[in-house]
């Protein structure tokens, strides 16, 4: 009988060992390793995939990116990116408050909070999918550098059905690498970023040209600024 209790015992240890491996060790080493490894394959494109799209993505470095595309990115999405600590608290403020009053649940998604969800985790808006995600985000904003976020960000995230990341986006919209994009070029991929399958930066309709006009005017702000640089 002690030897049944001491095994049941050795076995709930084991699985306790395991499940924290899982869920904490196991995200911390993925998030270690893509510090430095390019990311081959996000979840979404997976599922894209599985749908039957096709996938273009080509890993380009930060330093291969055209200034003014990290520029707008940051004016598009997330303009206090290089000094919040991976969440924008004004915003997930401002949108609780709009949800209570009985408008629709707004999205206050930093760049940070947005890499986390493209990178380690699948679409949707389940309050777990929202938990793992704040955790990630606070491990890459430990881990990594802004830089580096903004790395990945950019080389992961839709621009258009079955194009992800800067480089093939650059390329379907443009027909040129994404180191030669012009602003106004890096202002129309970032205003397609809310909703890539809707929106083209190739053939913009008058709404997204209006948008990318104020993303070309907010990123000379960024320039100027930078708020305070990103490292």
């Amino acid at each position: 009988m002690r030897l049944f209790r001491r095994g049941r015992m050795s076995f709930r240890r084991r699985l306790l060992w395991s499940m924290v491996g899982v869920f904490v060790l196991l995200p911390l080493a993925m998030v270690l390793v893509y510090r430095v490894v390019p990311v081959p394959l996000t979840p979404l494109m997976v599922i894209r995939l599985f749908e039957g799209e096709g996938l273009s993505h080509d890993w380009v470095s930060y330093d291969e990116i055209a200034p003014a595309m990290i520029r707008s990115a940051i004016a598009a999405e997330d303009a206090k990116f290089c000094r919040h600590d991976g969440f924008d608290w004004e915003a997930i403020n401002d949108a609780l408050e709009a949800a209570e009053d009985g408008e629709r649940l707004r999205g206050g998604s930093t760049i940070s909070q947005q890499t986390a969800k493209n990178v380690f985790l699948w679409p949707g808006r389940s309050w777990l999918r929202k938990g793992l995600e704040a955790g990630f985000t606070v491990l890459i904003e430990t881990v990594w550098p802004k830089r580096r976020i903004l790395e990945v960000y950019l080389n992961s995230v839709e621009f258009g059905p079955g194009v992800y990341g800067v480089e093939a986006a650059a390329r379907f919209h443009f027909g040129k690498p994404a180191a030669n994009l012009s602003s106004h070029e890096a202002a129309l991929l970032a205003a397609v970023l809310p909703n890539p399958r809707r929106f083209s930066a190739s053939r913009p309709s008058a709404y997204t040209q209006r948008y990318a006009g104020r993303i070309e005017t907010r990123a000379r702000s960024v320039t100027r600024d930078m708020m305070p640089p990103c490292r």
